[in-house]
């Protein structure tokens, strides 16, 4: 049975943050345009993967096997890199399947994962359901339910998925997506010691499954307050030495709650490339008066000026965290929170809904994320400090 393996780590990576930053995909306007200029180093085997399946593909495009896995290479470059560019470059592998209304499985899958990243969630699921009718087995299509059922906060849906999941996964995957759902509906201990056990029992867990069930771990002991714990266990996702955008915006933001805004601008040097790292660039900048602040607070707005001007509305999460701590505009942050809430509901999106409305003194529009958080159990010691201090009109 085949272990899964990156489409978790990319389900989790990318529909946990990227998504809700990214700029709209790049689709080419020719076979014959150049995607992208790639290192040119022969010992880059990410590097020479990407060439080799380019070219394989530039021979037959219609190699169903050859595109998909050059799609979904795309994806996780773009996972590793937080260049959304990516995107695009894998809607363009699959252009001969993208508009069929019954593609093959893996190209349907495929189309599934990259329809979520542009928040058609219910497209996504669609071909998803789809997938696993005709593959019951098909444990990335279940991967992927799973990980948009947690965006949408559909606890159930999410358990039924990671339940497949775990049937087909190794052990420390599938207790990992099972203990991200317990963590979510008030049995966030029990979920903290399943992962620590499963990070001990299997001992065939390769390093980016230990990545994968790493960050989870340090974002539920940081929801916790069992800050010296999270902390352990981001440093151990870092020392697994793997590219992950997200890691490094999770244990950024973790950095920046500690009060810790230098080791930010260190951590995230050389890495602006990504909207998820400039924004926090900008933040630690702030924090201490950095006199890089002023060009990367005017580098995030051009971004976020262009994107608007591309219709992309799918950056509100991150431009409302901009306005409201870099730009000082409570009321801006705030419609732009209570949008993003509207299709992004997992703990990071209620944090801004809720500091967004307790910094324009409308407690009233946070009353879904307090739903929410009453509804789902969820703890989070940050969460409760903003929800007091609505509750009580501070």
């Amino acid at each position: 049975m085949a272990r899964i393996i990156c489409p978790l780590r990319v389900a989790a990576l990318l529909l946990a943050a990227s998504a809700g930053v990214a700029a709209a995909p790049f689709v080419p306007g020719s076979d014959q345009q150049v995607l992208e200029t790639l290192p040119a180093r022969a010992s880059d085997p990410r590097t020479r993967e990407l060439s080799d399946l380019r070219r394989e593909l530039a021979r037959d495009p219609r190699d169903l096997d050859v595109a998909v896995k050059l799609a979904r290479r795309y994806y996780e470059e773009s996972a590793a890199e937080g260049d959304p560019r990516y995107i695009g470059y894998a809607q363009a592998a699959l252009a001969p399947w993208w508009s069929q209304p019954e593609p093959p499985v893996q190209a349907r899958v495929m189309r599934g994962i990259l329809l979520q990243f542009g928040h058609r969630f219910d497209e996504a699921l669609a071909d998803l359901d789809a997938a696993v009718r005709q593959e019951p087995d098909n444990g990335e299509a279940w991967a992927w339910r799973a990980a948009i059922s947690m965006v949408q906060a559909n606890y159930p849906q999410a358990r039924v998925a990671c339940e497949r999941v775990a049937g087909l996964a190794s052990v420390l995957i599938g207790t990992a997506c099972i203990a991200n759902v317990d963590a979510a509906t008030g049995q966030a201990a029990a979920a903290a010691g399943a992962i620590r056990s499963a990070l001990l029992k299997d001992s065939q867990a390769t390093p980016i499954e230990q990545l994968w069930a790493l960050t989870r771990l340090a974002e539920i002991d940081e929801r916790r307050g069992k800050y010296d714990l999270a902390g352990g266990a981001y440093r151990r996702a870092r020392a697994l030495r793997i590219d992950d955008g997200y890691l490094l915006a999770a244990y950024s933001d973790f950095l920046l709650d500690r009060g810790r805004p230098a080791e930010v601008l260190t951590l995230l040097k050389d890495k602006a490339r990504s909207d998820l790292h400039l924004l926090r660039l900008a933040l630690a900048a702030k924090a201490i008066n950095a006199p890089t602040l002023a060009g990367l607070k005017g580098d995030l707005a051009a971004r976020f000026d262009a994107a608007r001007l591309r219709g992309d509305s799918l950056h509100q999460k991150e431009e409302a965290r901009f306005a409201l701590g870099l730009q000082g505009d409570a009321q801006r942050a705030l419609g732009l929170a209570r949008e993003n809430y509207k299709v992004q509901r997992e703990p990071a999106d209620a944090r801004v809904l809720l500091e967004a409305a307790l910094a324009a003194r409308q407690p009233a529009a946070a009353e879904p994320a307090l739903k929410w958080m009453a509804d789902s159990g969820i703890e989070s010691a940050a969460l409760k400090t903003l929800a007091d201090k609505l509750k009580g009109g501070n």
